[in-house]
């Protein structure tokens, strides 16, 4: 009897170590069903982010879709302008290239001008060197006999005189009378400075010319047109000034000026 009581005993403390297993189990598995219930909600709150944030992807790329074409759009345009400016370009070479052509063709004309102009110049500075003889020098005679009442015997034009210590000196003109020596310069323009010069060649003129050292010296300048200040300048100093007027060269000095003796 005791026997049995003692299996009755064990049987009943196996049955509730196998319910307290069993409960613990149980109360395991609860628990992680619950974890795993939340951890299904966290999921499925996270698909649902996922989703939205897919839908919002797929928003952005219908979006960037449309920028794409719109964007390719504007590359076809762009190419399009680029072919255009290629034509541009390519028409604007050959203008370019023309242009080059016509500069080497002005500047071959500008260059035959300018040879041409040189020219012209070469033949007016000729004839500018013969005002002398062709204007001024006729004229000197009959202005020294009207002025000073002298007659002239002796003209002599460009003349050249060299010195034994190697100076030379040309004159334009000068006029030999019975009472005086008439030294002429002769400009295109007349100028201040030439006047200097011409008290220069005064001063310079007994030493080239010691043959009319007994003869009084008259400086005589001559010009196509005279400025009044030039003009006044060159009485000054003593000169007769003489210019283009009724009767070929005349003289532009005062009626009572007299000129000086050197």
């Amino acid at each position: 009897m005791a026997a049995v009581i003692e299996r009755v005993d064990t049987l009943e403390q196996t049955l509730q170590d196998f319910i307290r297993s069993v409960g613990d189990e149980f109360r395991k598995l609860y628990n992680s069903q619950r974890q795993t219930e939340a951890e299904l909600r966290l999921f499925k709150d996270e698909m649902r982010v996922f989703k939205d944030e897919m839908s919002d992807f797929k928003d952005e790329m219908g979006i960037f879709k449309d920028e794409m074409g719109a964007f390719k759009d504007e590359m076809g345009a762009f190419k399009d302008e680029m072919g255009v400016f290629k034509d541009e370009m390519g028409a604007f070479k050959d203008e370019m290239r023309d242009f080059k052509d016509e500069m080497r063709d002005f500047k071959d004309e500008s260059r035959r001008q300018q040879r041409q102009m040189n020219k012209k110049w070469g033949e007016i500075s000729n004839k500018l060197g013969t005002l002398v003889e062709d204007l001024v020098a006729p004229s000197l005679p009959r202005v020294i006999e009207e002025r000073l009442n002298e007659h002239a015997y002796d003209l002599m034009v460009r003349l050249k005189r060299r010195l034994p210590d190697g100076r030379v000196k040309e004159f334009d003109a000068l006029v030999i009378t019975p009472e005086c020596a008439c030294l002429n310069s002769t400009k295109a323009t007349l100028r201040i400075a030439d006047i200097d010069s011409f008290v220069a060649d005064i001063a310079a003129f007994r030493s080239f010319f010691p043959e009319h050292d007994a003869l009084p010296l008259v400086g005589i300048l001559a010009s196509l047109a005279v400025e009044k200040n030039v003009l006044a300048y060159a009485e000054k100093q003593g000169f007769l000034v003489l210019a283009v007027g009724d009767e070929l060269m005349e003289i532009k000095n005062r009626p009572d000026f007299e000129p000086r003796r050197w």
